[in-house]
């Protein structure tokens, strides 16, 4: 019998720390970035956010940069409709909210919504040289025009719910696998 891992064994994942996600070998922390609409901007304005996302890469080579699908935002309309049929007893209504419901399946399919982060890793550094690194790496992120924050635990989470298709709402997700059927143990 083979020794079967979990996902979190597989990529090397241990565990949130005081300034992102700690695996085996690194750390990392996340910063999120609000995408700016360029089909809204002149040509001229193309190149100079080029030319920033340019001059950033090369002030900080090290900075990595992740675009996710941001398939979460229907979510809490989709509860909201499955709610209400629940309740409603008026088929016309009930036909209303089913077609609501399809629309609302139809558009996720096709929506192009994305998350952009900056990532950056650390490795063998004290808490303060980290907190230094983060705060240096989001004052750069910022001074070439970028809408940044670094992301908290909770939005980490989400990112990774998302990344692996486990729930739209990772952010509810526990930190441990299997953690809340300890405390259902410990209550016996």
């Amino acid at each position: 019998m083979k020794n079967k891992k979990s996902t979190q064994n597989l990529f090397g994942l241990r565990t949130f720390g005081k300034y992102g996600l700690l695996t085996d070998k690194t750390g990392f922390a996340f910063f999120s970035v609000q995408p700016t609409n360029i089909s809204v901007l002149s040509a001229e304005n193309i190149d100079v956010k080029i030319h920033h996302l340019m001059m950033l890469l090369s002030m900080i080579p090290e900075l990595e940069i992740i675009c996710l699908d941001s398939c979460e935002c229907f979510d809490g309309n989709k509860v909201h409709i499955k709610n209400r049929l629940k309740q409603e007893e008026n088929p016309h209504i009930r036909k209303l909210l089913e077609q609501d419901m399809a629309f609302l399946d139809d558009i996720q399919e096709m929506s192009t919504a994305r998350q952009f982060l900056f990532c950056i890793r650390f490795k063998d550094k004290k808490d303060e040289q980290i907190f230094q690194q983060i705060n240096r790496v989001s004052k750069v992120i910022s001074e070439h025009g970028f809408d940044v924050r670094r992301m908290e635990k909770a939005d980490v989470k989400r990112m990774l719910a998302i990344y692996f298709e486990a729930s739209m709402n990772g952010e509810e997700m526990p930190d441990i696998e299997g953690e809340n059927y300890l405390e259902v143990i410990e209550n016996v």
